[in-house]
C-alpha cells in the first residue's frame, strides 16, 4: 500500500512543479487611441502574446482617419498605401469591430453598419478601421497571437498617403 502511495506522489510532483511554473496569461488590455492631424495617441503600443486588447479608436481631428497594422509600407505612384503584410492577415484572424454611436449621430441619423469599417479602398488592401469625424467610438477587440511577435507599424494612409508622410505613424511591439 505505501508503494502506491509514493507511486502516486511522484507522479504527482513534476505535475505541481509544471503547473507552477507556466505563466498565467496576460491581463486583457483595453486603451483608447486618439486620431487627429497628423498622429496616433499613443504612438507607441506594446501587446503580449495571450493578452486580449481592446482598443477604442476616436477622432478629435477635422478629418476622417483609418488605422492599419503591418509591416513593409507598400508604395503607390510614389506614395505611402498601406502595408505589403498585413498583422492581422499574418494572424490569420480578424479582430471584432464595433461602433458605439454618440447621441449627436443617433439625433442626425447616421446609419452605421458594422463590417464595412475594414475594406479595401484606394488600392490598399489589408484591415483597416476607418474611423469618421464623429464623436463615434469604434472599438476593435482580438487576442494577441504567436504569429504577431515581433514590431510592427500602425499607420493611416487617407489621402493617397498624405495623412502617412505627414507623421500619422506609430509602432507596435509584440512581445511572448
Amino acid at each position: 500500500m505505501r508503494k502506491i502511495g509514493w507511486i502516486t506522489f511522484l507522479v504527482a510532483i513534476p505535475l505541481i512543479l509544471a503547473s507552477c511554473s507556466s505563466q498565467a496569461p496576460p491581463e486583457p488590455l483595453e486603451m483608447t487611441i486618439n486620431m487627429a492631424e497628423y498622429a496616433f495617441t499613443p504612438a507607441d503600443l506594446e501587446f503580449q502574446v495571450g493578452q486580449v486588447v481592446t482598443l477604442h479608436l476616436t477622432n478629435s481631428g477635422a478629418l476622417e482617419h483609418e488605422i492599419m497594422f503591418g509591416r513593409d509600407v507598400m508604395m503607390m505612384d510614389g506614395m505611402p498605401n498601406g502595408f505589403n503584410v498585413d498583422m492581422f492577415e499574418t494572424a490569420g484572424m480578424e479582430p471584432d469591430v464595433s461602433v458605439e454611436m454618440s447621441m449627436e449621430t443617433e439625433a442626425e441619423g447616421d446609419e452605421h453598419t458594422e463590417g464595412d469599417e475594414h475594406m479595401e479602398e484606394d488600392g490598399h488592401s489589408g484591415f483597416m478601421v476607418k474611423v469618421p469625424v464623429t464623436h463615434d467610438v469604434y472599438t476593435m477587440t482580438f487576442t494577441v497571437t504567436e504569429d504577431m511577435v515581433g514590431e510592427w507599424e500602425m499607420g493611416c494612409f487617407l489621402l493617397d498617403g498624405v495623412h502617412y508622410n505627414s507623421g500619422m505613424v506609430g509602432t507596435l511591439n509584440v512581445e511572448k
